[in-house]
């Protein structure tokens, strides 16, 4: 069992919405579309769920093509940021409607909730309403709903976004064991890359309606192909400066440079963007080889166990994301260090073209 999309594009009013794209999503393996808003996530899901029918491109399931089949004809199941359940029905009744709807016997339909409540941790709340629920109860009931048609696709659009942090990292701990359970397509949208590497699978980042990558979560963490996936799947997004290549220096922004030995190497005489992470920035020298550069604050944000410091390099705008309380005054200097082996170097068009994190990876 497979989903395919080859070569789906939407256009709405001369506007794409979503570049031509080719996925190939397998049987029982958890999908996440990763992206800032307006990034294409809703409208990717919408496409491949039946909602709307692409400008171009065809969408198969197990070999058939069902581009223009409507949704009522699919096996899909879809759970949205607004969770939706019935008020005046129990939590048993709002599982069973689409089993009812479904013409399912009253045999069938007290299996299917029951296994389904039994997996999603509801068996004690069947005959309770939604609005006697936690909002993470609440969230679980829908997801039930979604579950019980055993439908092959299930499409999540960022179904935990309203919820408390508690009640997010229950449900985030909860759903990738749901997934191997149920033994379907998982599609997940979500805004945050600490969310995908949770939950793991395989992760496609998205940019103004085009997916950029397509893989494993932690390689494409890893190993962005280039600077916009890279930055996608960065929180807060990667800092970035201008580097060149001179001989066998490599200048980083203000001067600093670095050998141009192991990853770097390859490079060629020419200009080019260095990228790094917020928390690979130290502002203690490290014990070995490192990059020094000397920033000034614009602001930080304590949050108790960690501070995002906020810092202009010439022309570059940064964040640091350092362990412990660390209070700065705005405008003040700051010595900060980056070691080579956390960069990442893209051409000019944004494409990658050295790593020594690839090869510390390797």
């Amino acid at each position: 069992m497979a989903l395919e999309l080859d070569g789906v594009a939407k256009v709405v009013g001369g506007r794409t919405h979503i570049h031509p794209t080719h996925l190939t999503l397998e049987r029982g393996t958890m999908n996440v579309l990763l992206g800032p808003t307006l990034s294409g996530k809703t409208s990717l899901m919408r496409l491949m769920a039946g909602l709307d029918v692409p400008t171009s491109g065809r969408i198969r399931w197990n070999g058939q093509d069902v581009t223009g089949l409507r949704v009522q004809d699919r096996k899909v199941a879809m759970v949205y940021q607004q969770f939706i359940n019935y008020p005046s029905m129990s939590v048993y009744d709002n599982i069973a409607s689409p089993l009812r709807l479904m013409g399912k016997s009253a045999a069938d339909i007290d299996r299917a909730v029951k296994k389904t409540a039994d997996m999603l941790k509801l068996t004690p709340l069947l005959q309770r309403k939604p609005l006697e629920l936690s909002g993470g109860q609440q969230q679980r009931c829908a997801l039930a709903r979604a579950l019980v048609k055993e439908a092959g696709l299930v499409l999540l659009d960022e179904p935990l976004a309203n919820l408390d942090y508690k009640l997010r990292e229950e449900l985030r701990a909860e759903i990738p064991r749901i997934f191997a359970e149920s033994g379907s397509i998982f599609v997940y949208a979500t805004t945050e890359p600490e969310e995908a590497l949770l939950l793991g699978g395989n992760t496609a980042t998205l940019w103004e309606g085009r997916v950029t990558q397509f893989g494993p979560t932690p390689q494409v963490y890893r190993e962005p192909q280039d600077a916009t996936t890279a930055r996608v799947f960065s929180d807060p997004p990667m800092n970035f400066v201008q580097v060149s290549r001179t001989g066998n220096r490599v200048m980083f922004g203000d001067g600093q440079s670095v050998e141009a030995t192991g990853a770097f190497a390859s490079l060629r005489d020419g200009r080019y963007v260095a990228g790094f992470r917020a928390n690979h920035l130290e502002i203690s020298r490290p014990s070995g080889p490192a990059l020094e550069f000397l920033a000034t604050v614009s602001v930080v944000e304590i949050t108790g166990s960690e501070s995002f410091l906020h810092l202009t390099h010439g022309p570059d705008r940064w964040v640091g994301l350092v362990q412990g309380v660390h209070d700065r005054d705005p405008g003040s200097k700051l010595q900060v260090w980056l070691e080579p082996q956390h960069v990442y170097v893209f051409a000019e068009d944004g494409a990658l073209v050295a790593s020594a994190a690839y090869a510390a990876a390797a």
